[in-house]
């Protein structure tokens, strides 16, 4: 192996893989792109995934110590521990907080009001760590009550993929409600890649929610979501069109997705597109395409399929 004089990265010499001339042009590349953005000579750090992992998993167990923490707790150990990692993780919080803003500033160097607010959001996040786990608590007895296979609360709390991507949302979706939403949208994008169930952060979604095995669930943006709704999976809650602006653009930020009024059921595979309701206490089959408004107390299944049998050229 041999350093680049160029590049100062190491290279393989007889390997035919041209390292240096790679590395030059993904320099190009980014030089490019940056061009075509506005900060061109130092862009801002992003918050980093990595770290947002750990916190994720951090606020977890502060929310369930002996559930999610370490699993030698004891009543004695229990306050202290929380506490610990609370206050381990909030820091943590805090800077890549910082770092949003910063970037969302786009200046060079952290500013004292960002500084401020950076505080201000984390603060005021802690202090909706009790009422996330109320919710949490809601969610997990749904769960535990909507599915025979359920043998316990501990159960769903530690296998369930739908608690997951659940209890990343409710994190997720205080953080962009306070004014991080660039880090509200990465917790919700580790869940999904964890479970392959998707919830945006801005959405709005009530109590006892269930999601029973989950893959594939969709929930958009600006989805608002009742008491006590179960899901299954491959549900999708999305939007029917995309308008655009006068130079083809898409609309950002307008509302284009369904309301789920309370006690809804919405069965595997359903999609249900468009700024629509669905009417406290439906059901909505499998596999159902739904872009129309449904009153309270629906059924809303597939179209009966005809099935004929055609002999000796019958139909023809």
């Amino acid at each position: 192996m041999a350093k680049s004089g160029k590049t100062g990265y190491s290279s393989s010499r007889g390997t035919g893989l041209e390292i240096d001339k790679v590395v030059a042009e993904l320099r190009a590349l980014r030089v490019k792109s940056l061009e075509n953005r506005q900060r061109r000579d130092r862009p801002p750090k992003l918050p980093s995934r990595k770290i947002l992992v750990g916190i994720a998993d951090g606020l977890s167990a502060v929310l369930f110590p002996n559930r999610l923490g370490l699993p030698e707790l004891t009543n004695e150990s229990v306050d202290y521990y929380v506490g610990h990692t609370l206050d381990v993780t909030l820091r943590e919080l805090l800077v890549q907080v910082r770092r949003e803003l910063r970037f969302t500033s786009g200046l060079e160097t952290t500013s004292d009001s960002d500084r401020e607010q950076a505080a201000a959001i984390t603060q005021a996040f802690a202090r909706q760590l009790p009422h996330v786990r109320t919710l949490l608590e809601s969610d997990i007895q749904a769960a535990y009550e909507g599915d025979p296979a359920a043998r316990s609360l501990d159960e769903v709390l530690v296998c369930y993929p739908g608690i997951t991507a659940i209890t990343h949302y409710r994190l997720a979706h205080e953080l962009h409600c306070l004014g991080a939403p660039l880090i509200a949208r990465m917790i919700s994008e580790i869940a999904h890649s964890a479970t392959g169930i998707e919830i945006h952060p801005g959405a709005k979604i009530g109590g006892s929610f269930f999601i029973d095995h989950g893959t594939g669930v969709v929930i958009g943006e600006t989805a608002i979501i009742g008491e006590h709704v179960r899901l299954y999976q491959a549900v999708t809650l999305g939007a029917k069109r995309f308008p655009t602006d006068e130079h083809g653009a898409l609309v950002k930020g307008n509302i284009r997705h369904p309301i789920v009024e309370d006690d809804v059921i919405i069965y595997a595979g359903a999609t249900i597109l468009g700024r629509i309701t669905i009417g406290r206490g439906s059901t909505i089959g499998g596999n159902v395409w739904l872009t129309r408004s449904i009153p309270p107390g629906s059924v809303i299944s597939q179209a009966q399929i005809r099935n004929e049998v055609y002999d000796g050229g019958a139909g023809i």
